[in-house]
Protein backbone atom coordinates (compact mmCIF):
# COMPACT_ATOMS: atom_id res chain seq x y z
CA UNK A 1 0.00 0.00 0.00
CA UNK A 2 1.58 3.34 -0.91
CA UNK A 3 1.82 5.91 1.56
CA UNK A 4 1.67 9.94 0.17
CA UNK A 5 2.76 12.92 2.32
CA UNK A 6 1.09 16.21 1.52
CA UNK A 7 0.24 19.32 3.67
CA UNK A 8 -3.13 19.58 2.14
CA UNK A 9 -6.08 16.49 0.76
CA UNK A 10 -8.65 18.09 -0.99
CA UNK A 11 -11.39 15.55 -1.89
CA UNK A 12 -13.36 16.26 -5.00
CA UNK A 13 -12.34 18.44 -7.76
CA UNK A 14 -15.37 20.92 -8.04
CA UNK A 15 -15.48 24.51 -7.56
CA UNK A 16 -15.05 24.33 -3.76
CA UNK A 17 -12.38 21.48 -4.20
CA UNK A 18 -10.39 23.60 -6.39
CA UNK A 19 -10.90 26.71 -4.44
CA UNK A 20 -9.06 24.97 -1.52
CA UNK A 21 -6.78 23.63 -3.49
CA UNK A 22 -5.52 26.77 -5.59
CA UNK A 23 -6.20 28.72 -1.84
CA UNK A 24 -3.85 26.26 -0.16
CA UNK A 25 -1.45 26.06 -2.89
CA UNK A 26 -0.85 29.85 -3.37
CA UNK A 27 0.32 29.86 0.31
CA UNK A 28 3.25 27.41 -0.37
CA UNK A 29 1.34 24.34 0.89
CA UNK A 30 1.97 21.13 -1.01
CA UNK A 31 -1.93 19.73 -1.98
CA UNK A 32 -2.97 16.67 -3.59
CA UNK A 33 -6.70 16.81 -5.21
CA UNK A 34 -8.24 13.52 -5.27
CA UNK A 35 -10.91 12.71 -8.04
CA UNK A 36 -13.53 10.06 -8.49
CA UNK A 37 -13.94 10.92 -12.38
CA UNK A 38 -11.34 11.09 -14.81
CA UNK A 39 -9.25 14.13 -16.06
CA UNK A 40 -11.60 14.61 -18.87
CA UNK A 41 -14.51 14.49 -16.67
CA UNK A 42 -13.56 16.41 -13.53
CA UNK A 43 -15.44 18.92 -11.92
CA UNK A 44 -18.58 17.38 -10.83
CA UNK A 45 -21.52 18.93 -11.15
CA UNK A 46 -19.48 22.27 -11.31
CA UNK A 47 -18.56 21.31 -15.02
CA UNK A 48 -22.00 21.51 -15.72
CA UNK A 49 -24.14 24.03 -13.77
CA UNK A 50 -24.81 27.48 -15.18
CA UNK A 51 -23.50 29.07 -11.83
CA UNK A 52 -26.45 31.35 -11.22
CA UNK A 53 -24.83 33.80 -7.97
CA UNK A 54 -27.49 35.43 -5.97
CA UNK A 55 -25.27 38.64 -6.35
CA UNK A 56 -26.78 42.29 -7.16
CA UNK A 57 -23.22 43.69 -8.62
CA UNK A 58 -19.46 42.27 -8.72
CA UNK A 59 -19.10 43.56 -5.39
CA UNK A 60 -22.13 42.69 -3.65
CA UNK A 61 -24.74 40.16 -2.68
CA UNK A 62 -28.10 40.99 -2.97
CA UNK A 63 -29.95 42.92 -0.04
CA UNK A 64 -32.00 39.65 1.29
CA UNK A 65 -28.72 36.81 1.17
CA UNK A 66 -28.45 37.03 4.88
CA UNK A 67 -31.98 36.97 5.73
CA UNK A 68 -33.35 34.04 3.67
CA UNK A 69 -30.52 32.22 4.76
CA UNK A 70 -31.01 33.17 8.65
CA UNK A 71 -34.71 32.22 8.24
CA UNK A 72 -33.89 28.83 6.39
CA UNK A 73 -31.02 27.53 9.11
CA UNK A 74 -33.04 25.42 10.83
CA UNK A 75 -36.58 24.88 12.17
CA UNK A 76 -38.28 25.73 15.18
CA UNK A 77 -34.87 26.56 16.77
CA UNK A 78 -34.48 27.41 20.56
CA UNK A 79 -34.49 30.66 21.42
CA UNK A 80 -31.63 30.71 23.73
CA UNK A 81 -29.22 29.29 21.84
CA UNK A 82 -30.50 31.36 18.70
CA UNK A 83 -29.51 33.80 21.10
CA UNK A 84 -26.13 32.26 22.10
CA UNK A 85 -24.71 32.21 18.25
CA UNK A 86 -25.04 35.65 18.41
CA UNK A 87 -22.01 36.07 21.19
CA UNK A 88 -18.54 35.06 20.31
CA UNK A 89 -18.25 31.26 19.36
CA UNK A 90 -15.68 30.89 22.69
CA UNK A 91 -18.81 31.72 24.66
CA UNK A 92 -21.31 29.09 23.57
CA UNK A 93 -22.21 26.45 25.40
CA UNK A 94 -21.32 22.62 24.14
CA UNK A 95 -25.04 22.29 22.41
CA UNK A 96 -25.37 25.08 20.70
CA UNK A 97 -21.75 24.85 19.30
CA UNK A 98 -22.91 20.95 17.80
CA UNK A 99 -26.80 22.04 16.64
CA UNK A 100 -27.94 21.22 13.55
CA UNK A 101 -28.75 24.52 12.56
CA UNK A 102 -26.76 26.92 10.70
CA UNK A 103 -25.07 29.08 12.67
CA UNK A 104 -25.48 32.66 12.35
CA UNK A 105 -21.85 33.63 12.57
CA UNK A 106 -21.44 31.26 9.63
CA UNK A 107 -24.22 33.19 7.51
CA UNK A 108 -21.93 36.14 8.42
CA UNK A 109 -19.34 35.05 6.93
CA UNK A 110 -20.19 33.76 4.03
CA UNK A 111 -21.69 36.97 2.84
CA UNK A 112 -18.80 38.82 4.33
CA UNK A 113 -16.75 36.66 2.04
CA UNK A 114 -18.55 36.82 -0.99
CA UNK A 115 -16.85 39.98 -2.71
CA UNK A 116 -13.47 39.31 -1.91
CA UNK A 117 -13.46 35.51 -3.29
CA UNK A 118 -15.08 37.07 -6.93
CA UNK A 119 -12.62 39.48 -6.80
CA UNK A 120 -9.85 36.49 -6.22
CA UNK A 121 -11.77 34.50 -9.10
CA UNK A 122 -11.09 37.50 -11.23
CA UNK A 123 -7.60 37.82 -10.80
CA UNK A 124 -7.44 33.87 -11.17
CA UNK A 125 -9.05 34.58 -14.89
CA UNK A 126 -12.81 34.06 -14.40
CA UNK A 127 -15.19 36.65 -15.98
CA UNK A 128 -18.43 37.42 -14.73
CA UNK A 129 -21.83 39.04 -16.68
CA UNK A 130 -25.18 39.69 -16.08
CA UNK A 131 -26.30 37.47 -18.60
CA UNK A 132 -30.16 35.81 -19.88
CA UNK A 133 -31.30 33.33 -17.73
CA UNK A 134 -33.97 30.80 -17.70
CA UNK A 135 -36.80 32.20 -15.42
CA UNK A 136 -38.80 34.58 -17.32
CA UNK A 137 -40.25 36.16 -14.11
CA UNK A 138 -37.25 36.84 -11.33
CA UNK A 139 -37.34 38.55 -8.09
CA UNK A 140 -33.48 38.49 -7.65
CA UNK A 141 -30.60 39.13 -10.05
CA UNK A 142 -28.10 36.37 -10.89
CA UNK A 143 -24.44 37.02 -11.76
CA UNK A 144 -22.97 34.59 -13.89
CA UNK A 145 -19.41 33.57 -14.43
CA UNK A 146 -19.05 33.44 -18.49
CA UNK A 147 -18.46 29.87 -19.46
CA UNK A 148 -21.00 28.59 -16.68
CA UNK A 149 -19.13 26.07 -13.93
CA UNK A 150 -16.94 24.34 -16.00
CA UNK A 151 -15.35 27.99 -16.95
CA UNK A 152 -14.33 28.26 -13.00
CA UNK A 153 -13.50 24.63 -13.05
CA UNK A 154 -11.23 25.11 -15.40
CA UNK A 155 -9.60 27.97 -14.43
CA UNK A 156 -8.74 27.01 -10.96
CA UNK A 157 -7.60 23.66 -11.98
CA UNK A 158 -5.39 25.27 -14.08
CA UNK A 159 -4.03 27.39 -11.52
CA UNK A 160 -3.54 24.55 -9.07
CA UNK A 161 -1.63 22.72 -11.63
CA UNK A 162 0.88 25.81 -12.10
CA UNK A 163 1.27 25.88 -8.36
CA UNK A 164 2.01 22.81 -7.83
CA UNK A 165 -0.82 20.58 -6.93
CA UNK A 166 -0.73 16.85 -7.46
CA UNK A 167 -4.27 15.57 -8.95
CA UNK A 168 -5.24 11.74 -8.53
CA UNK A 169 -7.81 10.87 -11.04
CA UNK A 170 -9.79 7.99 -10.74
CA UNK A 171 -9.01 8.28 -6.79
CA UNK A 172 -12.27 8.20 -4.43
CA UNK A 173 -11.68 8.54 -0.35
CA UNK A 174 -12.45 5.96 1.93
CA UNK A 175 -11.80 6.65 5.33
CA UNK A 176 -10.15 9.34 7.57
CA UNK A 177 -7.14 8.70 9.31
CA UNK A 178 -7.52 9.77 12.73
CA UNK A 179 -5.27 10.02 16.34
CA UNK A 180 -8.22 9.76 18.59
CA UNK A 181 -11.41 11.22 18.13
CA UNK A 182 -10.43 15.03 17.50
CA UNK A 183 -7.70 14.94 15.08
CA UNK A 184 -7.51 13.84 11.33
CA UNK A 185 -4.27 12.61 10.00
CA UNK A 186 -4.71 12.08 6.52
CA UNK A 187 -7.00 9.47 4.59
CA UNK A 188 -7.35 6.26 2.76
CA UNK A 189 -8.30 6.38 -0.76
CA UNK A 190 -9.21 3.67 -3.65
CA UNK A 191 -7.52 4.88 -6.65
CA UNK A 192 -8.37 2.64 -10.28
CA UNK A 193 -4.85 2.60 -11.29
CA UNK A 194 -2.84 2.40 -8.41
CA UNK A 195 -5.00 0.47 -5.71
CA UNK A 196 -4.95 1.54 -2.29
CA UNK A 197 -3.44 4.62 -1.40
CA UNK A 198 -2.67 6.33 1.82
CA UNK A 199 -2.13 10.54 2.12
CA UNK A 200 -1.00 11.73 4.98
CA UNK A 201 -1.77 15.45 5.58
CA UNK A 202 -5.11 17.79 6.24
CA UNK A 203 -8.42 16.84 4.89
CA UNK A 204 -11.00 18.81 3.22
CA UNK A 205 -13.52 17.25 2.24
CA UNK A 206 -15.30 18.67 -1.27
CA UNK A 207 -16.83 15.96 -2.76
CA UNK A 208 -20.72 17.25 -2.53
CA UNK A 209 -23.58 15.48 -1.16
CA UNK A 210 -25.22 11.85 -1.56
CA UNK A 211 -27.81 12.51 -4.36
CA UNK A 212 -25.80 9.49 -6.71
CA UNK A 213 -25.99 7.30 -3.64
CA UNK A 214 -29.51 5.65 -3.65
CA UNK A 215 -29.10 3.52 -0.09
CA UNK A 216 -28.44 7.16 1.50
CA UNK A 217 -31.22 8.90 -0.91
CA UNK A 218 -33.50 5.45 0.46
CA UNK A 219 -32.27 5.94 4.02
CA UNK A 220 -32.63 9.82 4.52
CA UNK A 221 -35.24 10.78 2.40
CA UNK A 222 -37.57 8.22 2.07
CA UNK A 223 -38.71 5.49 -0.20
CA UNK A 224 -40.17 7.96 -2.91
CA UNK A 225 -36.73 8.57 -3.37
CA UNK A 226 -36.41 6.69 -6.56
CA UNK A 227 -38.91 8.98 -8.28
CA UNK A 228 -36.02 11.25 -7.94
CA UNK A 229 -32.62 11.26 -10.92
CA UNK A 230 -29.78 13.45 -10.38
CA UNK A 231 -29.94 16.80 -12.31
CA UNK A 232 -27.01 16.15 -14.47
CA UNK A 233 -24.61 13.09 -14.72
CA UNK A 234 -22.40 14.77 -12.73
CA UNK A 235 -23.78 14.27 -9.82
CA UNK A 236 -23.80 10.62 -9.94
CA UNK A 237 -20.28 10.88 -8.74
CA UNK A 238 -21.44 12.26 -5.50
CA UNK A 239 -21.84 9.13 -3.68
CA UNK A 240 -21.72 10.45 0.22
CA UNK A 241 -18.42 9.06 1.64
CA UNK A 242 -17.45 12.29 2.71
CA UNK A 243 -20.28 13.23 4.69
CA UNK A 244 -20.31 9.51 5.92
CA UNK A 245 -17.01 9.48 6.74
CA UNK A 246 -16.87 12.38 9.03
CA UNK A 247 -19.78 11.02 10.73
CA UNK A 248 -18.65 8.31 11.24
CA UNK A 249 -15.34 9.79 13.15
CA UNK A 250 -17.91 11.98 15.37
CA UNK A 251 -18.53 15.34 13.22
CA UNK A 252 -21.79 17.18 13.88
CA UNK A 253 -24.51 17.18 11.13
CA UNK A 254 -25.79 19.78 9.54
CA UNK A 255 -28.65 20.95 6.95
CA UNK A 256 -31.46 18.97 6.17
CA UNK A 257 -30.83 15.20 5.76
CA UNK A 258 -34.51 14.40 4.66
CA UNK A 259 -34.49 17.32 2.09
CA UNK A 260 -32.91 18.52 -1.45
CA UNK A 261 -32.95 20.96 -3.86
CA UNK A 262 -35.95 20.50 -6.07
CA UNK A 263 -35.73 21.12 -10.08
CA UNK A 264 -38.04 20.60 -12.53
CA UNK A 265 -36.76 18.29 -15.57
CA UNK A 266 -37.75 16.47 -18.47
CA UNK A 267 -37.61 12.63 -17.37
CA UNK A 268 -37.05 11.84 -21.66
CA UNK A 269 -33.95 13.70 -21.60
CA UNK A 270 -30.59 13.10 -20.96
CA UNK A 271 -28.91 16.09 -21.05
CA UNK A 272 -27.85 18.02 -18.54
CA UNK A 273 -30.69 20.21 -16.42
CA UNK A 274 -33.08 19.53 -19.29
CA UNK A 275 -35.25 22.14 -16.96
CA UNK A 276 -38.86 23.29 -17.73
CA UNK A 277 -39.77 26.34 -16.13
CA UNK A 278 -42.83 27.24 -18.51
CA UNK A 279 -45.74 26.44 -16.17
CA UNK A 280 -46.72 29.20 -14.76
CA UNK A 281 -48.47 29.74 -18.54
CA UNK A 282 -50.17 26.49 -18.40
CA UNK A 283 -52.02 23.94 -15.91
CA UNK A 284 -49.82 20.94 -14.00
CA UNK A 285 -51.91 17.77 -14.32
CA UNK A 286 -51.18 14.40 -12.58
CA UNK A 287 -51.82 10.95 -13.64
CA UNK A 288 -55.39 10.95 -12.88
CA UNK A 289 -55.29 14.23 -15.07
CA UNK A 290 -55.98 16.59 -12.02
CA UNK A 291 -54.43 19.72 -10.87
CA UNK A 292 -52.61 19.79 -8.03
CA UNK A 293 -51.02 22.83 -6.84
CA UNK A 294 -50.99 26.59 -8.05
CA UNK A 295 -48.72 26.90 -11.17
CA UNK A 296 -48.18 30.51 -10.50
CA UNK A 297 -48.12 31.75 -6.90
CA UNK A 298 -45.38 34.10 -7.65
CA UNK A 299 -42.10 34.70 -9.74
CA UNK A 300 -40.28 31.69 -10.94
CA UNK A 301 -37.50 31.93 -10.21
CA UNK A 302 -38.94 32.54 -6.10
CA UNK A 303 -41.44 29.54 -6.59
CA UNK A 304 -40.40 26.55 -9.07
CA UNK A 305 -38.27 24.45 -5.99
CA UNK A 306 -41.93 24.35 -4.01
CA UNK A 307 -43.77 23.53 -6.90
CA UNK A 308 -41.14 20.93 -7.92
CA UNK A 309 -42.03 19.34 -4.44
CA UNK A 310 -45.58 19.00 -5.39
CA UNK A 311 -44.89 16.89 -8.74
CA UNK A 312 -42.87 14.82 -6.60
CA UNK A 313 -45.89 14.34 -4.12
CA UNK A 314 -47.76 13.39 -7.14
CA UNK A 315 -48.47 9.45 -8.01
CA UNK A 316 -45.13 8.05 -9.28
CA UNK A 317 -43.54 11.50 -9.16
CA UNK A 318 -44.84 12.90 -12.39
CA UNK A 319 -46.82 15.70 -13.83
CA UNK A 320 -47.46 16.96 -17.32
CA UNK A 321 -48.10 21.14 -18.10
CA UNK A 322 -50.20 21.20 -20.16
CA UNK A 323 -50.34 24.57 -22.30
CA UNK A 324 -52.05 25.82 -25.58
CA UNK A 325 -50.44 28.23 -28.90
CA UNK A 326 -50.74 31.32 -26.71
CA UNK A 327 -47.85 30.63 -24.41
CA UNK A 328 -45.99 31.32 -28.00
CA UNK A 329 -46.85 35.06 -27.56
CA UNK A 330 -44.99 35.17 -24.42
CA UNK A 331 -41.47 36.74 -24.99
CA UNK A 332 -38.43 34.38 -25.05
CA UNK A 333 -40.42 31.44 -24.17
CA UNK A 334 -38.01 28.87 -24.96
CA UNK A 335 -35.88 30.51 -22.70
CA UNK A 336 -37.99 28.18 -19.65
CA UNK A 337 -37.75 24.98 -22.15
CA UNK A 338 -34.63 23.91 -21.94
CA UNK A 339 -35.04 19.79 -22.86
CA UNK A 340 -33.76 18.53 -26.28
CA UNK A 341 -37.25 16.64 -26.10
CA UNK A 342 -40.03 17.41 -28.29
CA UNK A 343 -43.29 18.68 -27.34
CA UNK A 344 -46.20 15.97 -26.86
CA UNK A 345 -48.75 17.70 -29.04
CA UNK A 346 -52.81 17.24 -29.90
CA UNK A 347 -55.23 18.64 -31.98
CA UNK A 348 -57.54 18.18 -29.30
CA UNK A 349 -57.67 17.64 -25.42
CA UNK A 350 -58.82 14.35 -26.16
CA UNK A 351 -55.77 13.62 -28.64
CA UNK A 352 -53.43 14.75 -26.21
CA UNK A 353 -54.91 12.90 -23.34
CA UNK A 354 -54.71 9.65 -25.13
CA UNK A 355 -50.90 10.40 -25.99
CA UNK A 356 -50.20 11.01 -22.33
CA UNK A 357 -52.07 7.82 -20.94
CA UNK A 358 -54.58 10.21 -19.18
CA UNK A 359 -58.13 9.76 -18.98
CA UNK A 360 -59.60 11.95 -21.67
CA UNK A 361 -62.93 12.65 -19.76
CA UNK A 362 -61.54 13.38 -16.96
CA UNK A 363 -58.79 16.00 -18.30
CA UNK A 364 -61.47 17.62 -20.46
CA UNK A 365 -63.08 18.13 -17.01
CA UNK A 366 -60.14 19.62 -15.24
CA UNK A 367 -59.78 22.03 -17.92
CA UNK A 368 -63.13 22.99 -18.85
CA UNK A 369 -63.56 24.23 -14.89
CA UNK A 370 -59.87 25.78 -14.94
CA UNK A 371 -61.27 27.91 -18.09
CA UNK A 372 -64.65 28.95 -16.40
CA UNK A 373 -62.38 30.25 -13.57
CA UNK A 374 -60.43 32.63 -15.05
CA UNK A 375 -61.28 36.25 -15.60
CA UNK A 376 -60.73 39.15 -17.93
CA UNK A 377 -57.33 41.05 -16.15
CA UNK A 378 -54.43 43.38 -17.40
CA UNK A 379 -52.32 40.28 -18.59
CA UNK A 380 -48.33 40.58 -18.43
CA UNK A 381 -46.69 37.53 -19.14
CA UNK A 382 -43.34 38.64 -17.80
CA UNK A 383 -44.35 40.05 -14.63
CA UNK A 384 -46.86 39.36 -11.66
CA UNK A 385 -49.49 40.45 -13.11
CA UNK A 386 -52.82 39.20 -10.43
CA UNK A 387 -54.60 37.87 -13.35
CA UNK A 388 -55.83 34.80 -11.44
CA UNK A 389 -58.69 32.63 -11.60
CA UNK A 390 -61.94 32.80 -9.20
CA UNK A 391 -63.73 30.37 -7.38
CA UNK A 392 -61.08 27.61 -8.19
CA UNK A 393 -59.06 25.13 -5.70
CA UNK A 394 -56.28 24.67 -6.02
CA UNK A 395 -56.37 28.68 -7.15
CA UNK A 396 -53.74 29.67 -10.19
CA UNK A 397 -52.74 33.14 -8.75
CA UNK A 398 -50.79 34.91 -11.82
CA UNK A 399 -51.30 34.50 -15.88
CA UNK A 400 -54.41 33.08 -15.67
CA UNK A 401 -55.68 32.66 -19.40
CA UNK A 402 -58.08 29.90 -20.76
CA UNK A 403 -56.79 27.03 -22.20
CA UNK A 404 -58.86 27.46 -25.70
CA UNK A 405 -56.07 28.16 -28.18
CA UNK A 406 -55.50 24.62 -29.79
CA UNK A 407 -53.14 22.43 -30.84
CA UNK A 408 -52.37 21.76 -27.41
CA UNK A 409 -49.40 20.41 -26.35
CA UNK A 410 -47.32 19.19 -23.03
CA UNK A 411 -44.56 18.20 -21.45
CA UNK A 412 -43.49 15.49 -18.67
CA UNK A 413 -41.80 16.57 -15.57
CA UNK A 414 -40.54 14.83 -12.66
CA UNK A 415 -38.32 16.85 -9.74
CA UNK A 416 -34.74 16.10 -10.18
CA UNK A 417 -32.12 16.42 -7.13
CA UNK A 418 -29.25 18.72 -7.86
CA UNK A 419 -28.00 18.41 -4.21
CA UNK A 420 -28.75 17.03 -1.23
CA UNK A 421 -29.05 19.24 2.07
CA UNK A 422 -28.00 17.15 4.36
CA UNK A 423 -24.06 17.57 5.50
CA UNK A 424 -21.14 18.39 8.14
CA UNK A 425 -21.45 21.32 10.25
CA UNK A 426 -18.73 23.96 9.74
CA UNK A 427 -17.04 26.84 12.18
CA UNK A 428 -16.79 30.00 10.22
CA UNK A 429 -13.23 29.06 9.06
CA UNK A 430 -14.43 25.55 6.78
CA UNK A 431 -13.41 23.67 10.19
CA UNK A 432 -15.79 20.48 10.73
CA UNK A 433 -17.07 20.56 14.04
CA UNK A 434 -17.49 17.77 16.00
CA UNK A 435 -20.28 16.56 18.23
CA UNK A 436 -19.11 17.82 21.16
CA UNK A 437 -19.08 21.49 19.26
CA UNK A 438 -15.36 21.36 18.74
CA UNK A 439 -13.51 21.50 15.47
CA UNK A 440 -11.91 18.45 14.44
CA UNK A 441 -8.17 19.02 14.33
CA UNK A 442 -6.61 19.13 10.28
CA UNK A 443 -10.70 18.17 9.08
CA UNK A 444 -12.47 21.46 6.67
CA UNK A 445 -15.58 20.73 4.56
CA UNK A 446 -16.78 22.71 1.27
CA UNK A 447 -19.94 23.11 -1.35
CA UNK A 448 -22.38 20.52 -1.06
CA UNK A 449 -20.61 18.62 1.69
CA UNK A 450 -21.15 21.17 3.89
CA UNK A 451 -25.25 21.33 5.30
CA UNK A 452 -26.52 24.67 4.94
CA UNK A 453 -30.01 24.48 3.93
CA UNK A 454 -33.55 23.86 5.14
CA UNK A 455 -36.43 23.67 3.51
CA UNK A 456 -36.34 26.15 0.32
CA UNK A 457 -33.14 26.69 -1.24
CA UNK A 458 -31.69 30.52 -1.58
CA UNK A 459 -31.30 30.44 -5.58
CA UNK A 460 -27.96 31.14 -6.53
CA UNK A 461 -25.95 30.55 -3.07
CA UNK A 462 -24.73 26.86 -4.13
CA UNK A 463 -21.86 27.87 -6.14
CA UNK A 464 -20.71 30.71 -3.87
CA UNK A 465 -21.21 28.56 -1.16
CA UNK A 466 -18.36 25.83 -2.68
CA UNK A 467 -15.94 29.06 -3.37
CA UNK A 468 -16.17 30.89 -0.39
CA UNK A 469 -15.85 27.74 1.69
CA UNK A 470 -13.22 25.80 -0.11
CA UNK A 471 -10.96 28.95 -0.24
CA UNK A 472 -11.68 29.53 3.44
CA UNK A 473 -10.58 25.88 3.95
CA UNK A 474 -7.27 26.67 2.33
CA UNK A 475 -6.47 29.47 3.67
CA UNK A 476 -7.24 27.90 7.29
CA UNK A 477 -5.25 24.46 6.66
CA UNK A 478 -2.15 27.10 5.73
CA UNK A 479 -2.73 29.10 8.94
CA UNK A 480 -2.39 25.55 10.92
CA UNK A 481 0.63 24.64 9.42
CA UNK A 482 1.96 28.32 10.20
CA UNK A 483 1.85 29.62 6.89
CA UNK A 484 0.33 33.13 5.97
Amino acid sequence: MAELNFDLIVVGCGVAGLSAAVAGAERGLRVAVLERASREERGGQSRFTEAYLRMKSHTEVTDDFDTFLAEHSGYYQDPDFVAETLADRADWSAQTRALGSVDASVISTFAEQVPGTIEWLKGNGVKFDFLPTQFLTSTQPRLLPVGGGEAIVQALAAKAEALGAEFFYETAGRQLLTEGFAKVTGIRALSRQHGDLVFHGAVVLASGGFEGNTEMLGRYLGPRSVYLRPVCKGAYYNRGEGIQMALDMGAAPSGEYGSYHAEPVDPRSGISEPSIFVFPYGVLVNKQGRRFTDEAPGTVDAWYERVTRQIYQQDEGIAWVILDQKVKDVPNYRLAIRTDQAAIEGASLVELANKLGICANTLQDTVSRYNAACRPGDYQPLQLDGVATVGLEPPKSNWALPLDAGPYFAYPIISANVFTFGGLKVDERAQVINAEGQPIVNLYAAGETVGLYFGNYAGGTSVLKGLVFGRLAGQAAAQQRGVQ
